[in-house]
């Protein structure tokens, strides 16, 4: 997944405009874009709209973001929205395996209930959003065959440091943030699934969103969240392997398939070695998945 789209789980017109955005998934909000007293009405819209969208051919990946294991509303919203079989649940505020354990428990028991295949429903960690969360970032290797993906957040761990804010005057993020980052990619490397860039809230600066996909592309990130629809269309170009990054990854695998004694091969005057192959065998595979 190249975009993945956050639409709040309350409202009907952004549900639809989201199927509309050619992201490859929505994220459908029951946690911080819903008031705690819409809740109910929120989960009740959001299965509907799972129901009614997941029976169309072409759709994007639908996932279910809920409330953090700590709010004592996980077992609500997965009780509304599991029924209308979302293809993944989003879980905020992680803060390691354990909690992936116990949520994948959780959904264990409703597919069984709803007669849907063990398994189905893949898990997506938000991973740092809490102090906590940063130092439990290596255990979630192995704690549940459902991890589909890694991303982190900025916003709700600056308010857990009690920062006055989490950029610089430039744009850039501070320390804190970015040490967030590079653990959470390694994370997700170590858990061997995907790891997703978090949003770029100034929707309005294409400039600014473009930048700091190329900058997550450049260091490992295989997807992007998106705020707004008009986000999708720059996280999708940056995010799909060019026809030139492409056919270069596929002569690099073509050699070395042709002779697999090889330690080394030389291609334009560059040497390259295994982690070169590796490097093209995932960008190969990513290719492939989009089609």
């Amino acid at each position: 997944m190249r975009s993945l789209l956050f639409v709040p789980g309350d409202s009907p017109k952004k549900l639809q405009k989201g199927l509309e955005s050619g992201a490859d998934a929505l994220i459908l909000d029951l946690e911080d874009s819903v008031a705690l007293d819409g809740k109910p009405q929120a989960r009740a819209l959001t299965c509907d709209f799972l129901k009614e969208a997941g029976a169309l051919a072409h759709r994007p990946r639908l996932i279910v973001r809920v409330n953090a294991l700590s709010t004592g509303l996980t077992e609500a919203d997965l009780d509304a929205v599991m029924p209308g079989a979302p293809d993944a649940i989003m879980l905020p505020k992680a803060e390691g395996g354990p909690d992936l354990t116990h949520l994948a428990a959780q959904i264990a028991v409703r597919e069984a209930e709803s007669d849907f295949a063990d398994g189905a429903t893949r898990i997506i960690a938000i991973a740092t959003e809490t102090g906590k969360g940063i130092f439990a970032l290596g255990s979630y290797a192995g704690a549940s065959h459902r991890l589909a993906g890694l991303t982190w957040g900025a916003e709700d761990l600056s308010a857990d440091l009690g920062a006055e804010t989490n950029r610089l005057e430039n744009g850039d993020y501070a320390d804190p943030y970015r040490m967030a980052r590079s653990l959470l990619l390694f994370a997700a490397a170590a858990a061997q699934v995907d790891a997703i860039d978090t949003v770029f809230t100034a929707f309005r600066d294409e400039a600014g969103l473009r930048a700091e996909c190329l900058a997550g592309r450049r260091d490992g990130f295989t997807g992007k969240m998106a705020i707004h629809p008009a986000q999708v269309a720059v996280i999708n170009e940056v995010f799909s392997p060019s026809p030139e990054a492409l056919a270069r990854a596929e002569a690099i695998i073509a050699l070395f398939d042709a002779d697999p004694g090889l330690g080394v091969i030389g291609l334009d005057g560059e040497m390259l070695d295994r982690p070169h192959l590796m490097r093209a065998r995932r960008l190969k595979a990513r290719a492939d998945k989009l089609g």
